[in-house]
This record gives structure tokens, sequence and C-alpha cells, in this order.
């Protein structure tokens, strides 16, 4: 799989067009270049991105699902939600995705479905394929995004005085007048 693509949207875009998924499984090491990493830093927030690669599997499965699973890692900065010092650290993770082929009748099937039932807790349903393909660069790019931490620390950072949160007692909750009410039948 050669470099980015110039017709794709994203700023790490490694896409695998639907001729080349099939029967065999598609192995893919992808890696981001300096100038990728720049556009990915100032798109995520990050004071620097010094790594971003990937090791992705696509494999089809039955009904015209196409599987795909990466295991990616990436070297970032962050800011320091206290003192603004620069934090660096090392993520990483796993993700996996589906997606399904139009021209299958499984996805007709789909399409007559009037109802879908989603479980938070279970796995996402296959997306459609798209027409260009399977964008690897920009799965590992959404998955870094939440990846990241929300509020980095450097080691030893406290607030100032005055800014820790008070312990106010018991919150009233939006239930806490009918539990008065219940109390009067």
């Amino acid at each position: 799989m050669g470099g980015p693509s110039a017709e794709a949207g994203s700023e790490f875009s490694r896409i695998v067009g639907p001729e080349r998924l099939g029967a065999r499984a598609i192995e893919e090491r992808i890696e981001a270049t300096a100038q990728e990493r720049v556009l990915l830093q100032d798109r995520l927030g990050l004071l620097g991105l010094d790594c971003l690669s990937a090791r992705c599997r696509i494999r089809s499965g039955l009904g015209g699902l196409v599987l795909v699973s990466c295991d990616w890692r990436a070297e970032i900065t962050q800011a320091c939600v206290v003192t603004l010092d620069p934090v660096c650290q090392a993520v990483e993770g796993r993700l996996q995705a589906s997606f399904l082929t139009s021209n299958h009748e499984a996805g007709q099937r789909l399409e007559a479905v009037q109802e879908i039932v989603v479980e938070p807790e279970g796995e996402d349903p296959p997306e459609p394929l798209p027409p260009e393909g399977i964008d690897l660069g920009e799965l590992v790019v959404q998955e870094l995004a939440v990846s990241l931490d929300p509020y980095p620390r450097s080691e030893g950072a406290v607030l100032p005085p005055g800014f820790e949160a008070e312990d106010e007692g018991p919150v009233d909750h939006p239930f806490a007048a009918l539990k008065v009410l219940k109390g009067k039948e």
C-alpha cells in the first residue's frame, strides 16, 4: 500500500480499495509521515505527535462482512491542564471494525429491516462499505482521538489553593422531590 491517497479527505489516509478485498486476508503496516503527523497534531490539539503506526488485518467474513482489526501505537505530547508543561506519553490500543458489502444479499436484507436494535454494551453494527474502500489511517486516527487523556497532568502538578473542588455534601438530584412525596402516602 503506498503513501497517502490524493483523493482522500483525511490527514492520514491509507485506503484499501474494494478490488483488494476477497477471500484472502490482507495484512498492512501503516505509518504516518512527518507532514501527516503535523497535520494530525493540529487536528487533535496536541503539542506533538512523534509516531503513529499500526498493523492492520482485513479479512472477509460470512454474509458479506469485511472485518478489520488494527493494533496501533502513538507517541504524543499534550499540555498539562494545570501547568501547561508538556506531558509525553505512549498510547496504544486495538481497534475492530466491520463493514458490509453493498452488493451482497445480506446488505439487501439489512435495508429491508424497519427497526434496528442497538445494544449499548454489544458490538457496533457493521457500517456499509464505502465505494472507495476502507481508510485504515482514518480508523486509527479516530481511535487515537478517543483514547487521548482529556486531562493530562505532569508529574507533581497540583492545583493552586482556591481551585480545588469543595465538598458541598450530598447533591440534590432530580428525583429528590419524589422521595419526599413518597413519604406522605
